[in-house]
């Protein structure tokens, strides 16, 4: 069986950056896998779809996704049904009625099932100096 080409895990990638951008709860959850990671600047986490949704909720009431932009993408597949792409993101946001651009380093892994492909595993990362110096402290 053939690799799917790299264009297809871009456009995913691309797709549920874009049900964040619109708020469209119902399909990022359709692209997620009955229990999912996703690692940032909060922790780690497993999610459910209902996890998702509740976190999408929250997530609402003080962070807006303006536009988003995928850099110096790669995609490799380590098995035919296994994916994983990773980039650098530049979203534009409001956060707490605040303009906010934010930069990260970003990875998911994709895992091809029966009705195509889930996101499994997703991490961001807030580009920086990788010790925070560039960071206030409280």
């Amino acid at each position: 069986m053939a690799h799917a080409d790299e264009q297809e895990i871009i456009d995913l990638e691309q797709e549920f950056w874009r049900t964040i951008l619109e708020k469209d709860t119902e399909a990022s959850v359709a692209m997620l896998p009955e229990r999912s990671i996703v690692v940032g600047a909060q922790g780690a986490a497993v999610l459910t779809p209902d996890d998702y949704r509740r976190m999408a909720e929250q997530v609402e009431r003080s962070w807006k996704l303006k536009s988003f932009r995928l850099d110096d993408v790669s995609v490799v597949f380590p098995r035919e049904d296994v994916a994983v792409i990773a980039y650098t993101v530049t979203e534009e946001m409001d956060v707490d009625g605040q303009p906010l651009t934010l930069k990260a380093a970003d990875a998911t892994t994709w895992i091809r099932e029966n009705s195509g492909w889930q996101a499994c595993l997703h991490t961001e990362s807030v580009l920086g100096d990788p010790f925070g110096r560039d960071r206030k402290v409280a």
